[in-house]
């Protein structure tokens, strides 16, 4: 079984899209991408330096166009063509990281590319105008024991916004806490202060949630046309208005990657690709799911051996 994966704000690393542009109609796409956000995806994606890019507003668009750009490539004959919403193969699972999960949805067909892009749009400013209210942070924990971890980030009054599975978890606060835990992490454990706007997937981003549910009341979904699984709790979900209901909510919920992977394995996944901006959910994998052959799609490089993956795994 093939698993087609989707990864998060803080992926993005300047110039990464340049290669894809020299593939036939990307540039068009990419250009159109970035209309329905307001973003302009092609500069971002090729000109700007790591401090633009690193701006919600920017990063989050440009991670979801990017996704929306190279998976076309990837599965459709004609890929200059082709949309991303009908190209994952029959009986695959996908999932995404945080911001990860709209590019998922539109890739399982729950959403139009272009509903996508708004909404990331939407959502990127909403977190955007959130951060700016309170100075707050992230800070990634690596290693320590699990339940020890956990005890020590809600002693500290912080939120585990990620828990990513392969002994790394997220803490997200005030600034203030962050720094304080960093001084006293955890046992056998390690703090690092991550470069982010804000503290993600915290109740600190409740007036972005309040922004898109009232538009999502307003959008139309479509059922998965495949297995589609959930940051909130690993499960695969069904409804499209649920789908979208729970990409609302996640905005200030913690991303439960490490739920995801554990459904993939039960599920039965053999063969495991990341699309752009590719590389820290496979290193996850790596860690937590043994046996399954991966490959992060970082440039065109990568197509052919990601499309004997897709053909040696998919069905």
């Amino acid at each position: 079984m093939l698993a087609i994966v989707c990864p998060g704000q803080g992926s993005q690393t300047p110039g990464f899209l340049t290669p894809w542009l020299g593939l036939a109609g990307a540039r068009d796409r990419l250009a159109w991408l970035g209309a329905a956000a307001g973003v302009d995806l092609v500069a971002h994606g090729t000109e700007s330096d790591a401090d633009t890019i690193k701006d919600t507003a920017v990063a989050q668009p440009l991670i979801v166009g990017a996704g929306l750009l190279a998976l076309p490539a990837l599965l459709a004959d004609d890929p200059s063509t082709a949309s991303a919403a009908a190209a994952l193969p029959a009986g695959s699972v996908t999932a995404g990281h945080s911001v990860g999960e709209i590019t998922a949805a539109a890739a399982a067909g729950v959403l139009s590319a272009e509903a996508a892009m708004v909404f990331v749009r939407e959502r990127g400013r909403g977190m955007a105008s959130a951060s700016a209210v309170t100075p707050t942070g992230m800070a990634a924990v690596l290693g320590g024991d699990p339940d020890e971890v956990l005890a020590a980030i809600d002693a500290a009054g912080l939120t585990p916004a990620n828990v990513n599975g392969g002994g790394q978890v997220v803490a997200a606060g005030t600034l203030e806490q962050i720094e304080a835990f960093a001084t006293q992490p955890p046992a056998k454990a390690r703090v690092i202060p991550l470069q982010v706007a804000g503290a993600f997937h915290t109740h600190h981003m409740a007036p972005a949630v309040d922004v898109l549910d009232g538009y999502s009341r307003a959008m139309t979904t479509a059922a998965p046309q495949v297995t589609l699984l959930s940051n909130a709790d690993g499960a695969p979900v069904s409804d499209g208005a649920e789908v979208l209901g729970r990409l609302v909510r996640q905005v200030s919920n913690p991303v439960r990657w490490d739920l995801c992977m554990q459904t993939m394995l039960d599920l039965g996944v053999t063969g495991l690709i990341e699309i752009p901006p590719a590389g820290t959910l496979v290193g996850l994998a790596k860690r937590a799911m043994k046996g399954v052959e991966t490959l992060a799609l970082k440039t065109p490089d990568d197509l052919d051996a990601a499309r004997r993956l897709v053909a040696d795994h998919a069905g």
